[in-house]
């Protein structure tokens, strides 16, 4: 059986990256191919070199260019695409060459707070200051729209008026860590 080869894009420290290399690690259908970084001081790159698995680190000028990021996938033949922390938006050349290939992490459950900005703690203290009563992950598809792909797959946690911007990120860090590697091969199982 030929491996589903995976190209990761991670922008920061890389806890997701590194979670899903770990777990695809000895997948017999999936292969992680490389971690790419806009930010070459990323701890993620230096994660995943000690995890045996090659790097690359590119300017935000280069990353917006869509042709560059296709040939760059071309050459490593990759089949797919995981972002897990990456902060630049995707090219449009690059979305259309991975239509329905490109698959998202994001710390809400969309459609609320999503789009332009909504990363991080920017996020979740979004959800907090709209008094919402729960949270979660969103996994979807990546379209020419910020955070506006297919849903593949939506996890909750409960959110309380103790909740901090520092509570709810662990929160959803623990929900990342248990399901994103379970979303990404199931939808690379059932797509490819």
């Amino acid at each position: 059986m030929n491996k589903n080869r995976i190209a990761i894009f991670a922008s920061g420290t890389g806890s997701n990256a590194v979670n899903l290399i770990r777990n695809f690690k000895q997948n017999e259908s999936m292969d992680v191919a490389f971690v790419l970084s806009n930010k070459s001081t990323a701890q993620v790159l230096v994660s995943s070199k000690e995890l045996g698995i090659k790097t690359y680190s590119y300017s935000n000028e280069e990353v917006s260019d869509g042709q560059f990021l296709l040939d760059l996938c071309s050459s490593e033949n990759i089949d797919w695409v995981v972002l897990a922390g990456y902060l630049r938006k995707i090219p449009n050349d690059f979305t259309l060459g991975y239509a329905n290939k490109i698959i998202n992490l994001h710390p809400s459950l969309l459609p609320k707070f999503g789009g332009k900005g909504m990363y991080g703690s920017h996020v979740h203290k979004a959800v907090i200051e709209a008094k919402e009563i729960r949270s979660g992950i969103t996994v979807h598809l990546v379209n020419e729209e910020f955070d506006k792909g297919e849903i593949l797959a939506q996890f909750t946690c409960p959110l309380s008026s103790l909740d901090t911007v520092e509570s709810l990120a662990y929160k959803i860090h623990q929900l990342e860590q248990a399901y994103l590697p379970i979303v990404v091969e199931t939808t690379i199982k059932q797509r490819s």
